[in-house]
């Protein structure tokens, strides 16, 4: 009799912590993780728009032709093409992909398209991994974005050194979307890791743009690599959200909402110092740029505000329950999102009418506040006590030693974030 008078209270005490999961999951919105982040300048967000033009490059047959007309300003000349790859120049072994000279902004770009359902190859490239497979730098990787940037690093970082030797002014920036922003953050991380073979080069002259990340490094990389490593994620966009990892997500594609619910259910029950604590975890990486162009309880978009930050804990670790979760994944989307935020933000400073003087300084002072986010950002981890974050690694980690020995890590990582 006890039993079955029991029944009833279970049943309610179940209902209730639905209803309360409910509750939670419905009103956390991309807003809150976002929130108490810096405002991002025009400098800084500048090369967006222009480099998902040149991810969009990829996909067209005919550059003098293009299907998707460009925003003015943003078009390819297709003069200045050095090369582009499609999946019979790679064999399948990564996406396909552009060399391009932007003479305009003195870049060397290279930009990787994204998933291709249509593509064998890229479901392969997706599947060869299991969590906790590949170790690098003090971390763990994606195995298959990881092969597919050693791939691309090996086919052309002699035409690669060539240009940045040509050009000693230039940049070297490494951009891609969604399965393209994986490869693009890896080859950044494997061309850091191999300066000798672009020249010598600074570190300072490489760059990677992620647009819309996958999850492709641990959390130690992810925050280490945050001085060359930018992530752009357009408002509830999934797939920087979801830790579940790659080959399961496209393997159930037809049923991706059903595995989203699943995943937001077992992130609630988990707890955020359980998620720190597991070194095989992937995150999106570098520092992050988040473009917030929608309010909760409120019908359409706003004008789009982009916010930056170099976080540890709270680092798009939860799905958010919305129907745009896969739109705002779209590179048109994501394009056209940044330019209006970037015209806003320009819009914004011929209003306050900011002297060039002025101006030049604030770059200055943009450039120390990101130095000094990211070694708080190294020192969060290792407070966190996030597995491997103070691994010896000569570009900028913190570990246990005595006041010398820290006294000269301090100096390293103040010359090289200084740079």
């Amino acid at each position: 009799m006890s039993i079955i008078c029991g029944l009833p209270l279970i049943e309610c005490v179940y209902c209730i912590a639905c209803t309360r999961w409910a509750w939670k999951r419905c009103l956390h919105t991309a807003g809150h993780e976002s929130e108490t982040w810096g405002i991002a300048t025009p400098e800084e967000f500048e090369p967006v728009p222009r480099l998902c033009r040149y991810i969009l490059a990829v996909y067209e047959d005919d550059l003098r032709n293009p299907l998707w007309e460009p925003p003015r300003g943003y078009g390819i000349d297709p003069d200045c093409l050095i090369m582009k790859k499609d999946y019979v120049d790679t064999g399948g072994q990564a996406p396909p992909y552009l060399l391009y000279l932007d003479h305009g902004h003195a870049d060397i770009v290279l930009a990787i398209r994204g998933f291709n359902l249509a593509r064998e190859s890229d479901y392969a490239v997706l599947l060869d991994n299991k969590l906790g497979k590949r170790k690098f730098d003090g971390g763990f990787v994606h195995n298959g974005l990881l092969n597919a940037a050693e791939c691309v690093l090996n086919a052309e970082c002699d035409v690669l050194k060539e240009l940045v030797e040509k050009y000693p002014k230039y940049t070297l920036t490494f951009t891609g979307h969604s399965l393209g922003s994986g490869v693009a953050a890896l080859l950044t991380m494997v061309a850091v890791q191999n300066l000798d073979r672009l020249g010598n080069i600074p570190r300072t002259r490489v760059r990677c743009y992620a647009i819309a990340p996958a999850r492709c490094m641990s959390l130690n990389l992810a925050v280490r690599y945050a001085d060359v490593i930018n992530s752009i994620v357009l408002q509830d966009d999934f797939l920087p959200r979801t830790a579940t990892p790659l080959e399961d997500i496209f393997k159930s594609l037809f049923c991706l909402p059903c595995l989203l619910c699943l995943r937001c259910m077992k992130d609630t029950c988990t707890s955020e110092e359980k998620m720190l604590k597991d070194p095989r975890r992937l995150y999106a990486p570098g520092r992050l740029y988040h473009i917030v162009e929608r309010k909760p309880f409120r019908c359409g978009r706003f004008p789009p505000v982009v916010r930056t930050a170099v976080p540890v804990d709270g680092r798009f670790e939860h799905i958010v329950l919305s129907c745009n979760a896969t739109s705002d994944h779209a590179i048109i989307w994501i394009e056209r999102e940044a330019e209006t935020a970037l015209e806003l933000m320009r819009e914004k400073d011929h209003t306050l009418e900011i002297p060039t003087k002025q101006r030049m300084e604030r770059q200055k002072s943009l450039a120390k506040e990101h130095s000094d986010e990211y070694k708080a950002a190294l020192r969060r981890a290792v407070t966190l006590s996030v597995p491997h974050a103070f691994s010896p690694s000569q570009y900028g980690t913190f570990d246990e030693r005595n006041d010398n020995e820290d006294s000269q890590q301090s100096d390293f990582e103040d010359r090289i974030i200084g740079q």
